[in-house]
């Protein structure tokens, strides 16, 4: 399509442009979807994105809170069993 294309009228050329970047590396040059800074294929759709609040967490319970005290916890008891170990040798 060339820039004499009826569909290349003033406000399609002059919109915002995404500015994701593509596999090439250089940014997206689709037009922004209104009131976004991505098109419709990049996140500018409604309904897209990631959804309120942190309940992609709870999938496994890997990263709560409470599951992140434990571990924490847990590698407190091993280092002092090892220096026990190492008091007892």
């Amino acid at each position: 399509m060339g820039e004499d294309h009826p569909r290349n009228t003033k406000p399609m050329l002059t919109s915002r442009r995404c500015g994701a970047k593509t596999r090439s590396g250089l940014p997206c040059q689709a037009p922004a979807v209104t009131g976004k800074t991505r098109c419709r294929m990049h996140g500018g759709a409604a309904g897209s994105g990631a959804p309120k609040g942190n309940r992609n967490a709870l999938k496994n319970g890997r990263f709560t809170r409470e599951a992140i005290a434990r571990r924490k916890a847990l590698r407190s008891l091993i280092r002092q069993a090892r220096k026990l170990v190492e008091q007892i040798e």
